[in-house]
């Protein structure tokens, strides 16, 4: 999708290039000042510059390339992020982009299948996602900025921070436009750029941890098991996950953990693992073409990475989006945490909550309020992707233990589905639905040892549950208490 450019670094919304400028575009022009400058027109990028553009804020939007971004993760968006970017004012984006309804998922545990639909809402409809390509997705995002009035999107490279060195106040950033040096500036700066930022090394206390890769193909003309549902493939293996993207391509993803041993050079390297190992567990109707895409060798990688959440401290400037918070990619969240971050966002730092932004701690308060209120959904979607990963990539006795008892509650039907899937949709935003659940879990697979057990191995089951038990505390509990962080 080619966006309209009245300059070639710079985008805006005026309709003729012969129309007289409001004073503070002209200001945003030919000064490079702005009420807020943002780092990155991506996801969370252009949300909050649009949702602070329509609150009357004159916003610099900067982003080192305007064209289509080409990524194989932000595909998929849960009915909470629908809701979110419809509360936002750009529902019209998933408009007119081959995007597909997502209803809830499937999970095949070794062939055998449970159905987990998103839960009813009130009025006995079902909430639904959406999943596209990302790119085009991006950019309707990026055109919806550019036609915010307060708005002005401007093609440059963000290289460093411009700071006030006597009490530490960022005052905007320094860039390269054209290769050329180039300073935009702004009472608050919103730093938003992505997984791979180069500004939280020094502003984040946290390093984003990778246990795995997602290694993805698009696959053309799949049939799959359930339509318009999300699939997650469990077996020997790490988990798969596949999901429409188009009306005729398919996502799928093949986690790869470091030091995988079926991924090792001696055993064909990722592609012999692909043919050996993932194949044979797909479900029979993908993996025609599955074979096609692996024959043509359009694999491609990204990190799976899990950085926890922090609170903006310096004054002038926010981290948000996967600059500041990530989770594993494996139940689709992280789109809807950063639809939902914008408008919180864009709601505790409006004009009648921060008339100026000029007022640093009037801004840093705000902030600290953000950081706690937003866990209500936050922590649920980066407690349940962590969590969920380890489970689904077992790979222990304690672990497969809860694995097996995860897809036998499942089975159970009831609230033991609506529940997960109201938390996984980013719907239903109380932490403790999702501690009970997962230690209900827990619970319900050392008593399906202990009942499958013989009468003389009881005992020893219920011993070995403890183990298990405590397994499941240590694969939540790390993740508690890195929310409960201030």
């Amino acid at each position: 999708m080619p966006l309209m450019l009245d300059s070639p670094s710079v985008a805006t919304s005026a309709t003729s290039s012969n129309a007289p400028l409001d004073p503070r575009e002209e200001r945003r022009r030919l000064h490079h000042d702005a009420d807020i400058v943002i780092v990155g027109a991506g996801i969370f990028g252009c949300a909050i510059a649009v949702a602070m553009g329509k609150q009357g804020r004159s916003v610099l939007l900067l982003e080192r390339s305007l064209k289509t971004p080409d990524r194989i993760v932000g595909e998929l968006l849960q009915p909470g992020g629908v809701r979110a970017l419809r509360e936002l004012g750009l529902g019209e984006c998933l408009e007119d982009i081959d995007a597909v309804v997502c209803k809830g998922y499937e999970v095949s545990y070794y062939g055998e299948p449970v159905h987990i639909p998103y839960p009813q809402n009130a009025d006995g409809t079902r909430p639904e996602g959406r999943s596209f390509h990302h790119g085009q997705f991006v950019q309707k995002l990026r055109v919806a900025a550019m036609r915010c009035l307060n708005v002005t999107v401007v093609e440059t490279t963000a290289v460093d921070l411009i700071k006030d060195n006597y009490v530490g106040q960022v005052l905007g950033v320094e860039c390269s436009t054209g290769g050329k040096k180039d300073y935009f500036f702004g009472s608050l700066t919103i730093i938003a750029d992505g997984y791979a930022s180069k500004f939280r090394k020094e502003n984040i206390p946290h390093n984003p941890v990778v246990r795995s890769k997602f290694w993805g193909l698009e696959l053309i003309d799949t049939v799959l098991p359930c339509p318009f549902h999300g699939h997650v493939v469990l077996s020997d293996g790490p988990p798969i996950l596949i999901y429409q993207i188009g009306t005729r391509e398919t996502r799928i993803l093949i986690d790869i953990p470091e030091n995988c041993a079926s991924a090792s050079v001696k055993n064909g390297g990722v592609k012999g693992h692909m043919q050996n190992f993932v194949l044979p567990s797909l479900p029979e109707s993908v993996r025609p073409s599955f074979k096609a895409a692996l024959e043509e060798g359009k694999l491609r990688s990204m990190p799976n990475s899990y950085l926890p959440p922090s609170t903006a401290r310096i004054p002038g400037m926010i981290i948000l989006g996967d600059a500041m918070n990530m989770r594993h990619p494996l139940t689709g969240g992280g789109m809807t945490v950063a639809f939902n971050d914008a408008l919180l966002l864009s709601q505790l730092l409006s004009p009648e909550q921060v008339p100026s932004f000029d007022n640093t701690k009037a801004v840093l308060k705000q902030m600290k309020t953000f950081h706690w209120r937003r866990k209500n959904l936050t922590s649920i979607i980066n407690i349940l992707a962590m969590a969920l990963y380890s489970l689904f990539a077992a790979d222990d006795a304690h672990l497969r233990t809860l694995q097996n008892g995860c897809f036998r509650y499942f089975q159970l039907g009831g609230i033991r589905v609506s529940e997960p899937s109201g938390l996984l949709a980013g719907i239903i935003r109380n932490p403790l639905v999702l501690v009970y659940h997962f230690f209900t879990v827990a619970l319900y697979a050392i008593w399906l040892r202990i009942c499958a057990a013989s009468l003389f191995m009881k005992p020893v089951e219920l011993v070995n549950g403890i183990g298990v038990f405590w397994k499941a505390v240590m694969v939540i509990g790390p993740y508690i208490l890195s929310e409960l962080r201030a």
